[in-house]
């Protein structure tokens, strides 16, 4: 039988208090457009993107003065270490894993640069040991947790004695660009928050602990469809990145999830029928209704998606790890039963993975 591997722990986290969507709007909608019909336009897409409640990496009040490419990723390093490292340490106590036992690290996110990058100062303040695997990635947008679980399932299929920890970091509104009355930029402007999130996932010859049951990841499957390298993603400025999303993004999705839902199940002998947990990253209304439509699921199915939109809005690669702690958080998937997690990036590309609930307690080193 093909090695599995377990996620231990999924830790979430979020910066600051939480502010209404409509004290953000009164804030941001003067500084992408002049009093007139597209800052009127702004304030109405606010309202509409199914978000209630947003969390900011800087007060709320910084945002009405300029801020530059430069500062901002200054910003971007000094919060989104510190929010790493609480979503490292928080993740690693619930799994029973010391820093010390992490074979692996893999660092996700699309909202800030840096070389050394973010995950390399964690190694020293997490206690990890000097000879740990590092890999970074960037551009792999609201994919990048997906995409990294399933990196770390691939990696501990090879290594079932070790230990592996997935950082995300999405600090989404130091990409603000003020004077961009686009469509696109008053939509991502009233859509995105900010936030982390860690995963301890390990292999199968790790020693049981823990405290709960851990899900076992059976598969994965990525698809990239051509021809969409503009659909979504960053059109880099000297102002910093500049959202790209195309309105043909939802439409893309109906067309062609299912038939790559049921290529990744059919592998394990199963059909979407038999699927009980959705885990659906929070893109936002019309891509949720999307993978709705696609898959022919019910509202309860998108439930904790919907949620999780509404609370913190879309976190990009942190968003679907935040709808995977609360699945998990409700007991789903229960012992035996299947889930499958996606997201969805630049490319444009779909990341799937494929779990089962477990009805032991979960592992630790």
């Amino acid at each position: 039988m093909r090695s599995m591997s377990r996620v231990l722990a999924v830790a979430p986290v979020l910066p600051g208090p939480a502010h209404p969507q409509g004290r953000i709007a009164e804030v941001v909608a003067p500084l992408l457009a002049p009093a007139g019909p597209r800052r009127e336009l702004a304030r109405r897409l606010h309202a509409a993107a199914g978000v209630r409640t947003r969390h900011l990496a800087l007060p709320l009040g910084d945002y009405a003065q300029p801020i530059g490419f430069a500062e901002a990723n200054a910003h971007f390093a000094r919060e989104g270490a510190a929010l790493a490292e609480r979503a490292c340490r928080d993740a690693l106590e619930a799994a029973g894993v010391r820093p010390v036992d992490v074979d692996l690290l893999f660092f996700t996110s699309v909202t800030g640069v840096g070389a050394p990058s973010l995950d390399a100062g964690l190694v020293g303040r997490l206690g990890l040991r000097p000879d740990v695997r590092r890999l970074p990635s960037f551009g792999l947008g609201c994919a990048g947790g997906a995409a990294g679980l399933a990196h770390l399932h691939e990696h501990l299929v090879g290594h079932p004695d070790q230990v592996a920890l997935l950082v995300s970091v999405e600090l989404c509104s130091l990409t603000l660009q003020r004077g961009d009355g686009s469509t696109a930029n008053l939509l991502s402007s009233g859509l995105f928050g900010d936030g982390a999130s860690a995963v301890v996932v390990a292999g199968d010859d790790v020693a049981a602990g823990g405290a709960r049951p851990a899900p076992e990841v059976v598969g994965t499957r990525s698809r990239l469809y051509p021809g969409t390298e503009r659909y979504l993603g960053w059109e880099v400025r000297d102002t910093g990145f500049g959202i790209v999303l195309s309105a043909e993004l939802p439409q893309l999705l109906r067309a062609h999830l299912a038939g790559d839902v049921k290529d990744l199940l059919a592998h394990h002998g199963l059909e979407p029928g038999d699927v009980g947990t959705w885990v659906v990253h929070a893109g936002g209304p019309k891509i949720v209704d999307a993978v709705r439509d696609a898959l022919d699921l019910t509202e309860d199915a998108l439930a904790r998606t919907r949620a999780t939109l509404a609370a913190q809005g879309n976190l990009s690669s942190s968003s679907v790890l935040h709808v995977l702690a609360a699945t998990l958080d409700d007991g789903a998937p229960p012992p035996g039963g299947w889930a499958v997690l996606m997201a969805f990036g630049p490319g444009v590309a779909v990341e799937l993975v494929l779990l089962r609930g477990r009805d032991e307690p979960g592992v630790g080193a």
